[in-house]
């Protein structure tokens, strides 16, 4: 895929990347119930949040990674805070 030279369109190609391969494999993953952050089953809290709540639904995992593809990032990540 050839890389865009505006950043805002970098961002929303890297959404849609991440999107792709949550919802070819959407049940290795759950939603935060605190941030509505996408994460690997494994975790057992949320680095953004800290929330201990999740929806591991596969239906909704995947409606929930088409709509964060199509938006630019509103959430505080873990990488924003330091």
């Amino acid at each position: 895929m050839c890389k865009s030279s505006n950043p805002g369109n970098t961002h929303m190609e890297e959404r849609a990347e991440r999107a792709a391969k949550i919802i070819g494999h959407p049940e290795r993953y759950k939603i935060c119930e605190g941030c509505d952050s996408i994460l690997m089953l494994e975790a057992a809290t949320c680095p953004n949040c800290h929330s201990y709540r999740f929806n591991a639904d596969v239906s909704e995992i995947v409606v929930h990674a088409q709509l964060l593809a199509s938006r630019v990032q509103t959430s505080v990540a873990q990488e924003d805070m330091y």
